[in-house]
């Protein structure tokens, strides 16, 4: 069990029921572990098992919520992405039944991708990951980095109409207007999800807008690990290990 300051013992989630819920999984942190190097990150051959299985188990009723852009998620994991909802860049595109909704390109952001490259380019410790909507700035294998990329990330964000997401060990300049909760929100606006009770499983504070939609629509959030930050979710579970082997005794 993990804790929160100011929040109760956080339990492990109970057993749900595909006839009545909905299960949204974030990816990197909760299905994947986290590395230094996001771009060479790819699903292994028990993770897409385990989603074949889920996808079976809840019909119409399972998609992948995440940061990354869909067409990242498609090379990472394969044709398995094909058969199941997908929410990617932090909510901006959802895709089902092969129907793919985004808003457009936000202005600005080519140029503010060349002036993270070139900000990159003098800080090569530093790894850029260029997404449909976004381009963010990881400095997990230098520390040291978290100030002076946060500051140039807002300068730069600033400069060109963008907004700034946080994430662990990263920082992602991307278009205003969306979050994993609207996507959420969005899919379960139509059958087969419509209805039903949405269950919300995420490790980071881009996952919370989903976290807490989740509970105000009568199911629950479960956070991934630590992080001693307060949170939506009503339970907890340690590490992707134990995320895996709970979506195993859910896909029974």
């Amino acid at each position: 069990m993990l804790s929160r300051p100011n929040q109760p013992v956080l339990s492990p989630p109970p057993a749900i029921d595909p006839a009545r819920h909905s299960l949204f999984i974030d990816f990197d942190g909760t299905l994947v572990p986290l590395v230094d190097h996001p771009d060479l990150v790819r699903a292994d051959a028990e993770l897409i098992e385990l989603l074949t299985a889920l996808g079976a188990r809840f019909p119409g009723r399972l998609a992948l919520v995440s940061g990354r852009s869909i067409d990242q998620l498609d090379h990472m994991i394969g044709p398995v992405t094909r058969d199941i909802a997908m929410a990617g860049s932090h909510g901006a595109e959802v895709r089902r039944d092969g129907h793919l909704i985004e808003p457009p390109r936000p202005a600005g952001l080519d140029a503010a991708i060349a002036e993270v490259r070139s900000y990159g380019a003098g800080h090569p410790e530093m790894i850029i990951e260029e997404k449909s909507h976004g381009v963010a700035m990881h400095y997990r294998v230098a520390p040291i980095l978290e100030e002076p990329v946060k500051r140039r990330a807002h300068a730069i964000a600033e400069r060109h109409g963008l907004q700034v997401q946080p994430g662990k060990m990263m920082v992602e300049i991307r278009g205003p207007g969306w979050d994993k909760g609207e996507a959420v929100a969005a899919l379960m606006a139509d059958a087969p999800m419509a209805g039903s009770l949405p269950v919300v499983i995420g490790d980071d504070l881009t996952d919370e807008p989903a976290l807490l939609l989740a509970v105000e629509m009568g199911g629950f959030g479960v956070i991934v690990g630590g992080g001693g930050r307060e949170t939506a979710a009503l339970h907890a579970l340690a590490d992707v290990g134990a995320v895996r082997r709970w979506l195993w005794d859910v896909a029974g």
